[in-house]
């Protein structure tokens, strides 16, 4: 019961951002830029756990790992700009976003860092 709470309300969040979007375009920007996915997940992660550590370790984690996401935000909008199809655009933009992750995990690794 508590996982299929957690799915609703999650997918409820998803939802309603998309809803609001079809009006208010910066009302929607504003929702989606707060980090509601992220909010979401140190709430389920410490519900369950009770482990204030892990959710450190994770919050700590998402913000290294926001910057190959970014990528994302910004071949989306341009192959877009370029009149190309959506879905056209958004398989690069998730394309690139992930070679940018692949290669950005590869430097994190050769560089031995550890967060």
């Amino acid at each position: 019961m508590y996982l299929i709470i957690k799915t609703l309300i999650s997918a409820l969040v998803i939802v309603a951002v998309s809803e609001i979007a079809k009006k208010y375009t910066w009302a929607a920007a504003v929702i989606v830029s707060i980090p509601l996915t992220s909010l979401l997940a140190f709430i389920w992660l410490y519900f369950d756990t009770k482990d204030t550590q892990k959710v450190i370790d994770l919050s700590l984690s998402t913000i290294v790992m926001t910057l190959p996401s970014i990528v994302f935000f910004l071949i989306l909008p341009l192959m877009l700009k370029l009149k190309h199809s959506f879905t056209f655009s958004i398989l690069v933009a998730i394309l690139s976003t992930s070679i940018a992750y692949l290669i950005f995990i590869s430097i994190i690794k050769k560089f031995n860092f550890n967060f």
